[in-house]
């Protein structure tokens, strides 16, 4: 397992963002790929998240390509900034798994974890690992506060990933629809990278 890359400037802040409820997050079925709208509950869990994101500078604003995370970044508002689409935001590819509750995948394959085991013609757990560390390679470039809206599953990677842990360990992470969550660094320990704020939806 590889270190991500050190950051230079301190003042890095991500500020992760689950998109809002589908109808696949509320019956718990596994949404890589599939393109799926918001639900009208999901469109205001999106909008209240205007209000909290308002008070934070964005410096930038980044969305995984999926049309869930794009509605989610638009009702909640938070540039200027322009957001721009980032395909290493986008959620875990569950292939043959793809639609499937892990209880029903379980049936089949019992005991199976996505962050150990990954999915049949979908990304393995290296795979979401490597995609992981390259956009925080790339975000480590940057300064400030940055909003990045995403998904439960490959957020829970990046947050492991953010502070050098192995890609399995995100199984121990949960990120609820519409929350907000920050990686950072302490400011006690120059370079020490934490989470600051975990799944937060108030």
């Amino acid at each position: 397992m590889t270190e991500p890359p050190s950051v230079t400037d301190p003042s890095l802040r991500l500020h992760l963002i689950r998109h809002g409820e589908t109808a696949w997050s509320l019956s718990g079925q596994h949404t890589g790929r599939t393109d799926l709208a918001l639900t009208a509950r999901g469109e205001a869990q999106a909008s209240t998240l205007g209000p909290r994101l308002s008070a934070i500078a964005f410096a930038h604003v980044f969305t995984s390509p999926a049309l869930r995370a794009q509605r989610t970044c638009a009702l909640a508002a938070p540039g200027p900034p322009a957001a721009v689409i980032d395909p290493d935001l986008a959620e875990w590819d569950y292939g043959d798994y793809e639609g499937r509750t892990s209880n029903d995948i379980r049936k089949d394959r019992p005991g199976w974890n996505c962050f150990r085991d990954g999915c049949p013609g979908g990304e393995s757990p290296a795979d979401v690992s490597n995609r992981a560390d390259r956009l925080i390679a790339r975000l480590c470039r940057l300064s400030g506060n940055v909003a990045l809206f995403s998904h439960g599953e490959f957020g829970c990677s990046l947050a492991a990933r953010w502070i050098g842990l192995a890609i399995m360990q995100g199984a121990h992470f949960r990120l609820a629809t519409a929350s907000l969550s920050i990686l950072g660094f302490n400011p006690n320990q120059p370079g020490l990278r934490v989470i600051a704020q975990w799944n937060a939806t108030e």
